[in-house]
């Protein structure tokens, strides 16, 4: 039995589904379960983090995402009998990194509980995920222009679904305990490239233009506070010009190569609005 937290999101869900796919019982733990959708198959828990002590009965490992970590579950997953947890950490911690960046604080302090919990462990480190692209959608299926900053701000998305891949294989594989797996996509993209590619996989010409980070605010990040988003935009400044860093890691763990980000965008094309006119 492995545990899912975050069993709704992106990759949690990725990972449930192969979970599955491979045989494995899985328990998904999710705040509301009658609104999860998840596979018939899957034992659906409420995620109480307050009432840890029945979650993990029977599993004998766990997906934790950073937001879930405390002291109080970590404890309860060992007593009942986990013996591995796997974290979704974050690409932005590694050596010589900002510490006090709120992204490095979250997820630096769940990697440290977990090393404290005594329990065996494997840390995931994806830089930025093709997701984020989806901060585009209202705009794309509203019409052919996105409006966003830093056109040439530079990543190598990955594709949730290597994301899940390798933290299945880590899960079920001998050998990865005690390890820091950083993953990224298989090649550099701008934010102008993304939106090109969004627009290939539509059948449409998207145009990406440029707008002052200062006039950046809720309309095109809805869910951050101005602490965060101005240290989200300083990010994002840094990497102009700047070579991302690219692993093998996903094709290393699971034998097969990282997707691209076109290939990302083909398989979220509905999230775009792909039988929208041009």
């Amino acid at each position: 039995m492995i545990a899912v937290t975050g069993a709704t999101g992106n990759v949690g869900r990725a990972l449930v589904d192969r979970l599955l796919a491979a045989g494995r019982p899985v328990r998904a733990l999710t705040r509301d379960p009658k609104r999860a959708a998840l596979p018939e198959r899957a034992e659906v828990v409420e995620f109480r983090p307050e009432e840890p002590a029945a979650l993990f009965d029977g599993a004998s490992g766990v997906f934790l995402y950073a937001q879930a970590v405390t002291e109080p579950l970590l404890a309860a997953a060992r007593a009942a009998g986990v013996r591995h947890a796997v974290l979704l950490s974050s690409g932005i911690v590694q050596e010589g990194a900002d510490e006090t960046h709120p992204i490095h604080v979250l997820h630096a302090n769940a990697e440290r509980l977990i090393r404290d919990s005594g329990l065996e462990w494997t840390f995931l480190r994806p830089n930025g995920f093709a997701t984020n692209a989806l901060q585009w959608a209202p705009q794309i299926r509203a019409g052919n222009t996105v409006r966003g900053v830093y056109a040439d701000a530079v990543a190598a998305p990955i594709h949730e679904d290597d994301i899940a891949a390798v933290a299945e294989r880590v899960l079920l594989d001998d050998g990865h305990e005690g390890a820091l797996h950083r993953l990224t996509g298989p090649a550099a993209a701008t934010n102008a490239d993304q939106v090109a590619a969004i627009g290939a996989a539509l059948g449409r010409e998207l145009a990406f233009v440029e707008i002052d980070p200062a006039a950046a605010g809720p309309e095109l990040f809805p869910y951050l506070d101005a602490h965060m988003l101005d240290r989200l935009l300083k990010t994002f400044e840094a990497t102009i010009g700047v070579t991302p860093e690219i692993t093998d890691t996903v094709e290393r763990i699971t034998g097969t190569p990282a997707r691209t980000f076109a290939r990302w965008a083909r398989d979220h094309a509905a999230d775009f609005g792909a039988d929208s006119a041009a």
